[in-house]
């Protein structure tokens, strides 16, 4: 990898220069799509790695000798205390680029027993926000979901491990509904992108500020739409159901494994069945696996039998073609990557998701007020067209966006 930015930051090692390397560090981490810098003490050096499309990857290393000045650097740079080194401390960062580029960094500090470990999570301020098809929703889920966000109350609410993409979900969803006529509140910890015509508060719930008692005032600020960071406990989620029944429209995230089981961990949190089917409209579930680089992929020509079977199975209960030509399915032609120039040899090259959309109707209703186990609403959605995340994933592997092996890292098989 002869990046002209990373031999740039070598140099600047070499020469001690400090501020010259942190600014290189930030600068090579946004020209390699990085989301997250991790600059962690080993045993003899320091090591810098990037997350990239999800995984981390080694850069450069370099001596402990010179570690506590580049410590104290990102200290000053986030406003943190430069003598305190016992205890983890938050912090964040503007940066310029050289080249222009503006960003926020959400710092963290970790003293660890080699030495302080920091972790820089960027946001790049000049990010567009895709557009949902572009993130991957496509078919009856878009439809779904685009039929849904037209409504003029109810919740809305994606789901998934950290990571997954459910706040830029939420972001490309309140751009499409970002018109001057609606007055658009967000409750988030931390604002992660802050976008013009919408009303951005951040919890600080160190002073009692949290998203329960965000939401609450955000309903007194005469809004048409709310959109809150997580639901954490049985107090968002009540004030949320009673924004939806006094006419609002809420988008929110929370923590579960699949759309159906959203129902169950709300029923846990202590809210009345009857409630939930009133007020719920659609729920996505959602993963992130990595693009397939599409200057070197090839055709699988030894996929996995087991995997094979699984897949044969997940295509069979698909009710919904899902927007793939019939002859796709009959082929059965998935792909790998052998890794070239383009990619760095990794063999991915960006990242895609997969969204598992549950939408509610009449049948599903009833079968949460009687309290059907989540099994068999889960069946009742898929007949009713809903795609789960093993076979959307399927999908995306047979049009060649993404291999079986990603795909099966983070979808679970299912028992049909």
């Amino acid at each position: 990898m002869d990046n002209p930015k990373l031999l740039a930051l070598q140099e600047a090692i070499l020469a001690g220069n400090i501020p010259q390397m942190v600014l290189n560090i930030i600068s090579l981490a946004l020209d390699m799509r990085s989301s997250d810098i991790h600059i962690e003490p080993a045993e003899n050096t320091i090591r810098l790695r990037y997350r990239i499309d999800g995984s981390l990857r080694q850069i450069v290393e370099y001596p402990h000798n010179i570690h506590p000045a580049v410590i104290s650097r990102i200290k000053i740079m986030s406003n943190l205390k430069i003598d305190e080194q016992r205890i983890p401390q938050d912090g964040r960062a503007s940066v310029t680029t050289k080249d222009g580029r503006e960003m926020d960094l959400r710092v963290s500090t970790l003293p660890t027993i080699r030495g302080e470990k920091v972790v820089m999570r960027i946001q790049d301020k000049s990010r567009k926000i895709p557009d949902l098809p572009n993130l991957g929703v496509q078919g009856l889920a878009l439809k779904n979901l685009e039929e849904s966000l037209g409504l003029p109350n109810g919740i809305i609410l994606t789901t998934g491990p950290t990571g997954s993409g459910k706040t830029t979900t939420l972001y490309s969803a309140l751009n499409r509904l970002n018109t001057i006529d609606v007055n658009i509140m967000t409750i988030e910890d931390p604002v992660e992108i802050q976008v013009n015509g919408l009303n951005q508060s951040q919890v600080h719930p160190d002073i009692n500020y949290t998203f329960a008692s965000g939401l609450r005032t955000a309903l007194r600020q005469d809004p048409d739409i709310i959109m809150v960071g997580e639901i954490r406990d049985h107090e968002t989620i009540e004030i949320a159901i009673e924004a939806s029944l006094t006419g609002h429209l809420v988008l929110s995230t929370i923590h579960t494994n699949s759309a159906v089981e959203t129902l169950t961990r709300i029923s846990n949190m202590g809210i009345q069945p009857f409630l939930m089917a009133e007020t719920i409209e659609l729920i996505i579930a959602q993963r992130l696996v990595r693009k397939l680089c599409q200057a070197c992929k090839v055709p699988d020509e030894h996929p996995d039998p087991e995997i094979m079977e699984y897949v044969k199975k997940a295509m069979e209960n698909m009710h919904s073609t899902e927007e793939i030509e019939p002859e796709k399915i009959k082929a059965m032609q998935f792909y790998t990557a052998k890794g070239c120039a383009e990619c760095d040899g990794i063999g991915y090259k960006g990242r895609v998701g997969l969204y598992e959309v549950m939408r509610m109707n009449n049948e599903i209703r009833k079968m949460i007020v009687m309290q059907a186990p989540a099994m068999d609403i889960e069946k009742t959605a898929m007949k009713n067209g809903m795609v789960n995340l093993e076979q959307i994933g399927v999908v995306k592997a047979l049009k060649g966006d993404t291999s079986l092996e990603e795909v099966y890292s983070v979808a679970k098989r299912t028992e049909y």
